[in-house]
């Protein structure tokens, strides 16, 4: 059995849940309820509302902003994470506030449509919609339209990989970065049969083949499904923005991030990886003083700082 790292040690015994309709909806609405910290005093936290994609409803954005800002200043899209069918801009507000202050950057956390009352690509859709009105409110906003990164953890690491391939291809704003974290990028990993007795943690084979089936509403691993449905499926990766992207050795997503990591570079495209051993998904959620999950949030605050410049 892989071991997990010395400094995770405390989930040896943590229970994986396996999400199926019922207790999808269960965590759905739990997120939707979860109470935001009270704002630091150094920050302004907002709660806004920008135009969604044609025929679909306005979006709702909480935003992150230092007081201190004077002028542009770089702004990161962030996208939660829930497996596309639950979750909420509040389960990250601890790193969004610290993004935010570390990077003194504006942080625009995003609210998607999830399945399966929406399929894919409907949550990549609203991306791109708050990306464009990032960049064309960039002075209301005071942002820099020049310095915009994207990035997300998990399904929204997923739905940031299809946003970079999706402006590409409509002629939309060029984010200068992509945060993946931990991204669920391929929808043919629940036909690996090798992957059914992994010891995972947060984040199972069940969960996967559940959450997928749901969000492309058809069966995971057919023909014909859209690269803004499953990242991975795109032939061409060139042109898209450098990347980051961090994963464990006991993650489900290991293998197809780190493929996909090597597909970027091979395709011309800068692409960094952390590879945590002994990590398994949404480890730093659960153990967040950790120091190795900080040495993982100091990571991406280092990348994305470098790609601000």
């Amino acid at each position: 059995m892989p071991q997990l790292h010395p400094d995770l040690s405390a989930a040896r015994f943590l229970p994986t849940p396996t999400f199926g309709p019922r207790t999808a909806q269960l965590a759905r609405r739990l997120t939707e309820r979860m109470r935001p910290v009270r704002a630091p005093s150094d920050l302004l936290i907002e709660e806004l509302t920008a135009p969604g994609p044609e025929g679909a409803p306005p979006l709702d954005l909480r935003v992150y902003r230092p007081r201190s800002l004077e002028g542009p200043s770089p702004a990161l899209l962030w996208s939660h994470g829930g497996g596309y069918l639950f979750g909420s801009p509040i389960q990250d507000e601890k790193g969004s506030i610290e993004f935010a202050r570390e990077l003194g950057a504006t942080v625009v956390a995003l609210r998607y449509r999830k399945a399966p009352q929406h399929t894919a690509p409907a949550p990549v859709e609203d991306a791109l919609a708050a990306l464009s009105w990032m960049v064309e409110q960039a002075g209301p906003l005071g942002i820099d339209p020049d310095r915009v990164a994207i990035g997300g953890a998990s399904a929204g690491g997923g739905v940031t990989a299809a946003l970079a391939q999706m402006s590409l291809d409509r002629g939309g704003p060029r984010p200068l970065f992509q945060l993946l974290v931990y991204p669920m990028l391929d929808d043919r990993t629940v036909l690996r049969a090798d992957l059914e007795g992994l010891d995972v943690r947060m984040w199972s084979v069940a969960s996967n083949r559940f959450a997928w089936g749901a969000y492309l509403g058809t069966d995971p691993g057919d023909t014909g499904i859209s690269p803004y449905a499953a990242p991975a499926r795109r032939d061409d990766l060139s042109g898209l923005p450098p990347a980051w992207i961090g994963v464990g050795t006991l993650d489900l997503f290991h293998d197809e991030d780190l493929a996909y990591a090597g597909r970027l570079r091979e395709a011309g495209v800068p692409c960094a990886t952390t590879v945590v051993p002994g990590a398994f998904h949404g480890f730093d959620t659960y153990l967040p003083h950790a120091e190795v999950v900080r040495e993982f949030r100091r990571e991406q605050v280092a990348v994305l700082r470098a790609a601000f410049g």
